[in-house]
């Protein structure tokens, strides 16, 4: 996705919640954060992280396509992404996220492509419910896991409790994994 349709998800969050006639302030509280970190991310003045993108559009009643794109998925049988076509969601230092069955209505599964620069600094462990698979592509990642940490080459992977406090970075040079993540 272009970064002019990045920049229209804060919009389309602010029109919506206006809609369902929810305050800024109850979805900061459903949310967890601040009101202040809440505004930032309507704004645009903050990249939204991918738990908080889901949970605002489980808050608001759709599907986190709509937030990203403006429509609606469509596909219910299959749903094909093409090389280089899935729809970029967010841009934490150093991870580059794509969404790979963004089209598909329904979905009870996130996958994701990302794509780690090691010369930003890395975000720091996030946790969201559910359970989360990374499948190493390419490079070498370094994955925390609760206070365990992990170095995985291309064709390892990982599968683990998303409560944990978690975070992946590149261990040497750029890398490349698959994460599918399932909300509970």
């Amino acid at each position: 996705m272009e970064d002019e349709n990045l920049a229209k998800i804060p919009g389309r969050i602010k029109e919506l919640r206006n809609i369902m006639e929810v305050s800024a302030l109850d979805m900061a509280k459903e949310m967890n954060i601040t009101l202040e970190t809440y505004n930032q991310y309507e704004s645009g003045g903050l990249d939204i992280p991918i738990s908080v993108l889901y949970k605002i559009s489980a808050k608001l009643g759709v599907d986190a396509t709509v937030l990203l794109t403006g429509e609606d998925p469509r596909m219910d049988t299959a749903s094909v992404c093409r090389a280089g076509r899935g729809v970029k969601i967010e841009r934490y230092p150093g991870y580059e996220f794509t969404s790979l069955a963004y089209n598909f209505k329904g979905r009870t599964i996130e996958p994701l492509m990302v794509y780690l620069d090691p010369s930003k600094k890395a975000s720091g462990p996030v946790t969201h419910s559910g359970q989360e698979f990374n499948y190493v592509v390419e490079g070498k990642i370094k994955i925390s896991v609760g206070k365990k940490e992990y170095i995985l080459d291309a064709g390892d992977s990982i599968y683990f409790n998303a409560d944990l406090p978690h975070a992946q970075s590149a261990a040497e040079g750029p890398a490349r994994f698959l994460t599918i993540i399932q909300e509970l």
